[in-house]
């Protein structure tokens, strides 16, 4: 018996969800970092097993929302869970389980529901008990597993709990692909990540970024911000910061294309682009 479905991963910003995704499937498809809220796009990934096919919906972590943005990226989770055969929920073994967790949990539809507890390998066993303890009561679980993407821990067992729940079905996808989202989205987050990973602290959610066009193996591209002071940071003393941030986004863009590419960045400044919805529907993170 062939089995397919469709599982999503949710929980709060920072949970881990990301980092699950491209170790499941074994390439770099989702954006992540230790920065909250890095995931703004529904990213389906594939992960084929001989008996099986899995799709991986990567959601924007859920939290109460603040703007046009926050709003957007909520509703494109809560469309993600609502089509779903698994959902599973990670909570971070490092955070303790809060009101957050709880919103989340209540927000999960009555389907087959996993509780991961993720970043095992940063915790030891007295915390990993607890997390365990805390969560149990958040729903009525089918399955838990402790795990850590970083290290590999259990997320065999993860797969395996999730074969067990996925209904009889057909490959949706071709074997060979692993994700369903364009090119120039991936692409995007892939700038985006870096962008986070060397500036985060002077400019947290205020990026967002445009594959403007890609023409053979050039890429343009332009980093929007909300402030002319991060638009300076961004470029840094000389134009360095940019160019760090080209080149690292560069050579992931390589391996997903499996070839070399021009990259070109630019950087303008678009105020309040988080409260304006044309702005968020430009940049792909509405959730229609």
């Amino acid at each position: 018996m062939f089995k397919s479905g469709f599982i999503a991963l949710v929980g709060r910003p920072n949970a881990g969800k990301s980092t699950l995704i491209n170790k499941l499937i074994g390439k770099h498809v989702a954006a992540a970092t230790d920065v909250p809220q890095t995931t703004r796009h529904r990213i389906r990934a594939i992960l084929n097993k001989p008996n099986m096919q899995a799709i991986f919906v990567d959601t924007p972590g859920l939290h109460r929302p603040y703007d046009v943005l926050g709003q957007e990226l909520n509703e494109s989770a809560f469309q993600a869970i609502a089509d779903c055969d698994v959902v599973c929920m990670l909570i971070d073994a490092t955070a303790d389980v809060g009101a957050g967790d709880k919103w989340v949990a209540s927000h999960i539809p009555n389907t087959h529901k996993i509780c991961i507890i993720s970043k095992a390998d940063l915790v030891d066993d007295n915390q990993l008990n607890k997390q365990i303890e805390n969560a149990s009561v958040l729903s009525d679980w089918d399955a838990f597993v402790v795990l850590s993407s970083i290290t590999g821990k259990n997320i065999d067992a993860l797969i395996e709990e999730i074969e067990n729940l996925l209904p009889e079905g057909p490959k949706w996808f071709p074997v060979d692909m692993k994700t369903d989202q364009d090119t120039d989205v991936l692409i995007a987050e892939m700038i985006r990540e870096k962008v986070l990973l060397n500036v985060y602290d002077e400019v947290p959610h205020s990026v967002g970024v445009a594959v403007d066009n890609i023409d053979n193996k050039k890429i343009y591209a332009t980093i929007y911000v909300e402030q002319d002071s991060q638009k300076g940071i961004i470029i840094g003393r000389g134009g360095e910061m940019l160019k760090k941030i080209g080149h690292d986004s560069r050579l992931d863009i390589q391996k997903l294309l499996s070839h070399k590419v021009f990259l070109d960045l630019s950087v303008k400044v678009k105020k309040n682009w988080r409260r304006d919805y044309n702005m968020v529907r430009k940049f792909g993170y509405s959730a229609e």
